[in-house]
């Protein structure tokens, strides 16, 4: 129960943190400025080392969200120029995020077959 509460409460916190930045900022901030922000934010927490420190606490409130996708795919990056050298960086993240990306392509190809789109 204890993991359950602290992966809300950061994932939560995750959300907050976006909300807060389209929210307060002067600038002209899109979800879609926030969405490419944590990835970029995610992977380099990871590439730092803090983002493991996060999922460890966390769980899937650290791993769900998109910068759970940004540590993903540097982590993926890492052990491709471990086994491959400096060309596996391009393989690598695309190799530990393929199922999750296929996993979103399938589903959602599911859910638009059963349901009818009004729009």
């Amino acid at each position: 129960m204890e993991s359950l509460i602290k992966a809300f409460v950061l994932g939560g916190l995750i959300c907050v943190v976006g909300q807060f930045i389209i929210d307060l900022t002067p600038f002209n901030i899109t979800p879609a400025h926030v969405l490419v922000g944590y990835v970029t934010g995610g992977g380099i927490l990871s590439a730092l080392g803090v983002y493991k420190i996060l999922i460890d606490w966390g769980g899937a409130g650290a791993t769900v969200p998109l910068s759970g996708f940004g540590h993903t795919l540097v982590q993926g990056a890492i052990e491709g120029v471990k086994k491959k050298g400096i060309l596996g960086a391009l393989g690598g993240g695309l190799e530990a995020t393929a199922i999750g990306i296929a996993a979103a392509i399938v589903f959602g190809l599911v859910v638009a077959t059963i349901f009818n789109p009004k729009g």
